[in-house]
């Protein structure tokens, strides 16, 4: 589906760009042919400058993106799109920024600078001269790649911690009583949708990073990344995406109703604590149907935080007088729940299981889970998670870093520690690669416990 912004299809602009500077390579810029064509891009570009303001254009790789979102666009549009990017990497130009209001005058001068600088000897350095008495224009030049994946990285690793940095100015808001906007928080969904189309495997090595003092926040957000990761793999559209990551993102919303003492109770529940705890999902429901006039979407928010902690048999809470079928979404978010769950460090459970730990606890008791679900998700894991630290039959320890879809017991490892025992600086090994004789370079011989060797994985990963 192609994305709008203020009614705009993103994919639109794209073109609209594209036919002008097309057209500015065969017809003078006062043709009336070109103006048509310069005027309807305008509207376009000076509609989403005033509604998101600065508006900006990268191609990376082959792919174009709009503000770090990328953008997607039908078979129909390929043609006329791959022939812009053709034109941006003749020119060796990586973005254009489109940074205040514009009018018909400047996108002339930039319509002759751009066709004017192929025939030029350093064409992006003659566009970025001729454009410096320009306001509202700004243009970059085309990284390589290894420039560009340092940026995408840096830009996935950011949104994680924008995300959790709001659920915890969020979490505030709510034990204060105040109003929050849902809107923001959907913009933050659909920012980590974005992350997780570009670099998933990155996300899933940030969501194995636990912290104790801040695990609500965390765990709000490592459920709703593997939440809509699951629902990627299902084939969910867009929309439903963030549906299902909204809902994940505040499945625990009914926490902020229990009292310190308990949550944060380092021993376990007495019978009456444990009555108060298990209150939580119900008071989340409540939650979720309070923050504005109900309407479809929140009501299926309020049924995911009130099925969260029930298994697909019935045996969880709260316990229902007439029990029904659970809710797709409250069967994805149970399953990302209980495996982050059990793989962070808690006030009352200090040591975590390791990730191939919890996914196969999670297998010996399935009953508790929507059985297709379930093996999606084990699959999208993998035999060995990101985050699970491992012992190599070449001596050498290193954590699982990204895993490898089509051979999910061979993952990425970063290396640690070498044979000889020294700490080195992570070089990552894909355990796919064979030797001349077609055998495997390296294997996995076991799983080991990071709490033993006082590793920490942020260190690492990041």
């Amino acid at each position: 589906m192609n994305k709008k912004v203020n009614g705009i299809i993103i994919e639109d602009v794209l073109k609209k760009l594209a036919i002008v500077l097309k057209q500015g390579q065969f017809h003078d810029v006062d043709n009336a042919l070109v103006m048509t064509s310069i005027k309807v891009f305008l509207k376009l570009i000076n509609e989403l400058i005033e509604h998101d303001g600065s508006q900006k254009i990268d191609l990376i790789g082959d792919l174009f993106y709009l503000n770090n979102a990328r953008v997607k666009y039908s078979s129909k549009s390929s043609v006329i799109l791959d022939d812009l990017s053709r034109e941006f990497i003749k020119r060796d130009l990586g973005s254009v920024a489109f940074t205040s209001q514009l009018s018909i005058d400047d996108i002339k001068v930039f319509l002759k600078i751009f066709t004017d600088a192929v025939y030029q000897g350093d064409s992006f350095e003659s566009i970025k001269a001729s454009l410096t008495n320009i306001e509202g224009i700004e243009v970059d030049r085309l990284k390589h790649i290894k420039e560009e994946e340092k940026d995408k990285r840096r830009t996935v690793i950011t949104s994680y911690f924008n995300a959790v940095s709001f659920v915890k100015a969020l979490t505030t808001k709510l034990e204060s009583k105040e109003k929050i906007s849902v809107k923001t928080a959907k913009r933050v969904v659909g920012t980590m949708i974005d992350a997780i189309f570009n670099e998933e495997q990155l996300l899933f090595g940030l969501s194995a990073i636990k912290d104790f003092d801040e695990y609500t926040y965390h765990h709000c957000v490592n459920v709703s990344v593997l939440s809509i990761a699951m629902g990627q793999r299902i084939g969910l559209k867009r929309k439903a995406l963030v549906e299902l990551g909204f809902a994940a993102l505040f499945h625990d919303i009914g926490k902020t109703s229990i009292p310190n003492t308990i949550l944060n109770k380092p021993s376990d529940f007495t019978e009456e604590e444990w009555k108060v705890m298990k209150r939580h999902p119900y008071l989340g429901a409540l939650s979720m149907l309070r923050l504005k006039e109900p309407d479809t979407s929140l009501i299926s928010n309020a049924i995911v935080s009130m099925e969260h902690h029930m298994s697909s048999e019935h045996s969880g809470y709260p316990e229902m007088r007439n029990p029904m079928e659970l809710d797709f979404y409250s069967n994805i978010v149970t399953i990302a729940d209980r495996y982050d769950a059990m793989t962070s460090s808690r006030v009352y459970q200090r040591i975590p299981l390791s990730p191939d730990e919890a996914v196969r606890r999670m297998m010996e008791t399935s009953h508790f889970y929507d059985p297709r679900l379930l093996k999606l998700f084990v699959h999208m894991l993998g035999l060995y998670p990101a985050g699970s630290l491992v012992l190599l039959n070449s001596g050498e320890m290193g954590i699982v870093c990204e895993g490898n879809p089509q051979c999910t017991e061979r993952p990425k490892v970063s290396i640690i520690v070498d044979k000889e025992g020294n700490n080195v600086d992570g070089v990552t090994v894909d355990l796919r690669e064979r030797d001349h004789a077609g055998n495997y370079t390296k294997n996995i011989l076991k799983t080991l416990e990071p709490h033993k060797y006082k590793i920490n994985l942020a260190e690492h990963l990041l």
